[in-house]
């Protein structure tokens, strides 16, 4: 074969090799920026929502037992957010399509609201989840920072369990009255005041991301098995 042709067929050859390459790349970035993007709710995310809500329940119910005792009633802002975000960080990993959020604030609202906690919950649980979901779709669903940031808003949902101590005051510590006695109830009404609800909203925030970073750092593997970098 002459030089001349042998090197014609290694330019076509390189310039095949070439295309093929790019097209490749291309195809890996456009799998790479949709992975783990659904067009919508799929059963397995319905399982998820059910199984890591359930677990985040149960963390945060064992939490508010401590609320027998006055103080920490208001503590509570501080002690669900933190060992909540352990649960819900590993549920991060789960989580690839809008919605998924929203609906576990739905399910904390609901349950809050039939457990004697107010109806307002039922109004704060989806509404911070629904925060929570757009912060995620933003860091299209594969950025920690942004899963940080969305446990402190979602950990925000708590306000709606104190909101009646503050706007039904009277009625309120009646209620109280009759079911832990006079001084449990002047104790818990002075640890928060009618300006404490900011403070508390706030302090949810606050911990919230607190508890988030404590579960990316004990999930870390599974973050970065998810993608999440």
């Amino acid at each position: 074969m002459e030089p001349e042709n042998t090197n014609g067929l290694m330019a076509i050859a390189r310039h095949g090799i070439k295309m093929l390459a790019t097209r490749n790349l291309r195809e890996r970035t456009l799998i790479l920026n949709t992975k783990g993007v659904k067009q919508g709710l799929k059963p397995k995310d319905l399982i998820n929502v059910g199984i890591f809500s359930a677990i985040y329940i149960i963390i945060v119910m064992a939490a508010a037992m401590l609320g027998y005792i006055p103080i920490f009633i208001p503590l509570l802002v501080v002690i669900c957010p933190i060992v909540g975000g352990i649960p819900y960080m590993l549920y991060m990993t789960k989580v690839h399509c809008f919605g998924m959020a929203t609906i576990m604030g739905i399910i904390m609202g609901v349950l809050m609201g039939l457990g004697g906690m107010g109806l307002y919950a039922l109004i704060t649980g989806p509404l911070f989840g629904l925060l929570a979901d757009l912060v995620l779709k933003s860091g299209g669903y594969h950025s920690p920072k942004k899963a940080v940031l969305s446990h402190g808003i979602f950990s925000m949902w708590l306000i709606g369990n104190y909101i009646p101590i503050v706007i039904n005051r009277a009625s309120y510590f009646d209620g109280l009255v009759q079911g832990y006695g006079q001084a449990y109830a002047e104790t818990l009404m002075g640890y928060i005041p009618d300006w404490s609800l900011v403070v508390l909203l706030a302090g949810a925030f606050v911990f919230g991301i607190v508890g988030a970073l404590l579960g990316k750092a004990v999930f870390h593997k599974h973050f970065e098995r998810a993608g999440i970098v």
